[in-house]
């Protein structure tokens, strides 16, 4: 494996008509719908900073997101998304794999990440010379994976992904390099993720979304939704 594979960041995004539904319970369908393609963007924002990305691949068949997706300069890919999040990337895996490139893939619902903290997981990645993770703050999920090359090791995400894609990575003869990235780690999935984004005090286009709609941490501490 090298380190100088040209990196395509991937990110999966679902249909935002469906969009987060554990949600529910505090937030009404129109504004999470808003609100996860306001996180896409925010997520689109900091990749399009990284200059030095050989290209941004959004796998979604959403019209909304298509259109956040050209506008930040990324190809859009509808190949594979009706099988879920695991199989957009592997797709996306396989199509880079082809074109001698590695892959970062990235939820489209981490909306603190800045260029940063993805300068760091690409530098980390580009040392290691095969597979670094970034994992959720539960140590559950995994909410960046750079693999070079793209299909270097088979993922599948879901809940528990985070401890099986290590041992998959060690299947394959890699040593995976993990890395606590916290503003990587918080994904926006359930109503505690929401209330611990919403302690943080940062003014990106999700929180904004939240704020037109009056959503605050003292609203969810009551158990209102708007």
């Amino acid at each position: 494996m090298t380190a100088s594979l040209p990196v395509w960041a991937v990110v999966p995004v679902k249909e935002t008509a469906a969009a987060k539904q554990r949600l529910a319970g505090v937030l009404p369908g129109a504004i999470r719908q808003a609100l996860m393609l306001a996180m896409l963007e925010d997520v689109l924002a900091a990749l399009a900073a990284i200059r030095d990305l050989a290209g941004i691949l959004v796998v979604t068949a959403d019209a909304g997101a298509a259109r956040i997706a050209e506008r930040h300069g990324a190809t859009v890919s509808a190949e594979c998304t009706r099988d879920g999040h695991s199989a957009a990337v592997a797709g996306a895996a396989r199509f880079l794999a082809a074109l001698g490139a590695a892959m970062l893939t990235l939820p489209g619902d981490v909306p603190l990440v800045r260029p940063e903290d993805i300068r760091r997981v690409l530098d980390t990645g580009r040392a290691a010379r095969g597979f670094t993770i970034v994992p959720a703050r539960d140590e559950r999920g995994s909410n960046a994976i750079h693999c070079a090359p793209a299909d270097a090791v088979t993922l599948r995400f879901g809940e528990d992904s985070y401890f099986p894609h290590l041992a998959a990575a060690r299947a394959r003869g890699i040593e995976p390099v993990s890395l606590a990235i916290p503003r990587i780690a918080l994904d926006i999935d359930r109503p505690e993720d929401l209330a611990e984004f919403l302690k943080t005090p940062d003014r990106c286009r999700a929180r904004a979304v939240l704020e037109r709609h009056g959503v605050s941490a003292s609203s969810l501490a009551v158990g209102a939704a708007p």
